[in-house]
């Protein structure tokens, strides 16, 4: 490569880091793990920020989809250990079916169900899509997929627990966009 080519690749390079430091600055920057805290009920867990996965996950058991009034719902018992004080919340939810998902792996195809639900990263709650299944064997019961960390701001890698969930009930709110390339 000649003196002109080095020049030339050097400015490209320099243009990119400069903008890649703009959208830093103004970027909120989480972690490869962080707390989340699932809303309304304000239960911190830790969550995996995956960005080999696209859709985030939620470890629920007793997973039933039904009719009601018409439309598909599912019924569904959340188990999840409170990072705040220890306590294994474990309800049962119902929620209307946003779609399903099919998941091709070394096991085979297995198909989920996802729906819309609140997380708090940070200082916004974000309604997001989760696939619903049994993750017990998995270490962290959230996995954000990258329809949501493209919501949030900026993923490192190199760093954890960046941002402490600390939504407020007049905490700003994104909504679900059914129209967002990534839905």
């Amino acid at each position: 490569m000649g003196f002109v080519g080095k020049t030339l690749l050097s400015s490209v390079l320099v243009s990119a880091l400069a903008a890649s430091a703009v959208a830093s600055a103004d970027d909120k920057v989480f972690g490869w793990v962080e707390n989340a805290t699932i809303e309304p009920w304000g239960i911190m867990v830790k969550a995996k920020l995956d960005s080999g996965a696209l859709t985030s996950s939620l470890d629920a058991r007793d997973i039933e989809v039904f009719e009601k009034e018409g439309e598909e719902w599912v019924r569904f018992r959340l188990k999840l250990k409170d990072q705040q004080n220890d306590e294994v919340f474990s309800d049962r939810l119902e929620r209307p079916l946003y779609r399903e998902l099919a998941v091709r792996g070394a096991g085979g195809r297995d198909e989920r169900p996802v729906v819309l639900m609140n997380v708090c990263m940070g200082d916004t709650v974000y309604e997001e899509q989760f696939s619903l299944r049994d993750r017990e064997e998995m270490h962290y019961p959230l996995l954000l997929g990258r329809r949501t960390i493209s919501h949030l701001g900026l993923l490192d890698v190199r760093e954890t627990f960046q941002q402490e969930p600390s939504c407020s009930e007049d905490a700003e709110v994104v909504p679900h966009d059914p129209e967002d390339q990534q839905s």
